[in-house]
């Protein structure tokens, strides 16, 4: 099955950034996302099969937090569910590209419903980033 053929809608996120040198180098070399389409001001990668976009922009928005399981989120952030082995071998890639996380890997509400592992991370920009795997994927939208 390819990604057209996923019946999971797939989503298109764009976000500011003021280098998109800087950005290439994190999102294709450290994350080790596929290019897509590209210009002067604008470059599409694919997230695991979804589009997203790197937009030159100036400007910032102020960054809030939002405390959960002990930690000040950043907020706004997005990011992927990742089954656990991919999430602990991007968790050593960034580790080993020198990556400062806002959050460190961790396990977040260990031994109850919504376990998880997570970190938080900016990209060269700022944009707050959360990949996180769940101990039991049946419980991603648990209450």
């Amino acid at each position: 099955m390819t990604v057209l053929d996923s019946p999971i809608p797939r989503f298109h996120l764009a976000v500011p950034v003021d280098d998109l040198a800087a950005a290439r180098r994190f999102y294709g070399e450290v994350l080790g996302l596929e290019q897509g389409r590209s210009s002067d001001t604008w470059v599409d990668w694919n997230l695991h099969g979804h589009q997203f976009v790197t937009h030159l922009a100036a400007g910032r928005a102020p960054r809030v937090h939002n405390p959960v399981d002990g930690h000040d989120v950043p907020v706004p952030h997005f990011g992927l569910l990742l089954p656990i082995p991919e999430f602990q071998a991007l968790a050593e890639r960034l580790r080993a590209a020198g990556t400062e996380f806002v959050i460190e890997p961790y396990v977040r509400f260990e031994g109850q419903t919504g376990e998880q592992w997570t970190m938080f991370l900016l990209d060269p920009a700022g944009n707050a980033l959360e990949f996180k795997a769940f101990a039991d994927d049946s419980q991603v939208f648990a209450a």
